[in-house]
């Protein structure tokens, strides 16, 4: 079971597997054998990243989500802006930006990494001249993130991240105006600004895992 509850309670650490055996099961099931051991993969790597430092598990996180295939939700999901959940993600081995970025963001909560340091950006991608997310680790609120993106699999702080215009960051409790060259910038009102993409992601995991 993906732990919905990290979300909330970012200090605790969690006994079992990211992957439980019932997820691996449905994996199996629902998908194929592959996938179930992608879901193995995961456990085996976040078991051993567990007493890494930060940047060793931003970058195996990273680079282990970054080998799923890109693929648009109108092709996968035959919907135009489908949030896949982590388990979907690692069902199908494709998906889009978002789902790139959820996935990080779940595996590095699940490996204790403070809701606080870890936000999901909207950023401009100034070359392709399209709508993008990645995912902003802030080792304070005023720091100058790292970025970690499917398109440019190199972690880079965002003020070297020139091809990226950044628009507002959010996570579980927060959202944000991104300044790229200075934190996380004026926090918007939480209460009247939803992110209907993400709430419904979130009913997804837990409507599969009651």
């Amino acid at each position: 079971m993906i732990c919905v509850l990290a979300l909330f309670m970012p200090n605790q650490q969690y006994a079992q597997t990211f992957a439980d055996q019932k997820m691996l099961q449905r994996l199996n099931e629902q998908y194929s054998a592959e996938a179930k051991n992608r879901g193995i993969a995961l456990n085996l790597m976040l078991k051993k990243l567990a007493d890494k430092d930060i940047k060793q598990q931003l970058a195996e996180v990273n680079r282990f989500f970054n080998q799923f295939k890109y693929q648009e939700d109108m092709k996968l999901w035959q919907q135009k802006d489908y949030w896949a959940t982590p388990e979907e993600f690692i069902g199908v081995n494709s998906g889009d930006c978002e789902d790139y970025v959820v996935a990080k963001y779940f595996a590095l909560r699940y490996l204790g990494v403070p809701d606080k340091k870890l936000y999901l950006t909207y950023v401009k991608a100034v070359r392709e001249n399209v709508a993008h997310m990645v995912l902003s680790y802030f080792s304070t609120p005023k720091s100058i993130p790292l970025i970690l993106d499917n398109y440019n699999p190199q972690i880079l702080s965002a003020s070297r991240r020139r091809d990226l215009l950044p628009v507002y960051s959010f996570n579980a409790k927060s959202l944000f105006l991104t300044n790229a060259s200075a934190g996380l910038g004026r926090s918007l009102p939480t209460d009247k600004i939803k992110n209907n993409k993400w709430q419904k992601m979130l009913a997804n995991i837990k409507r599969s895992n009651p």
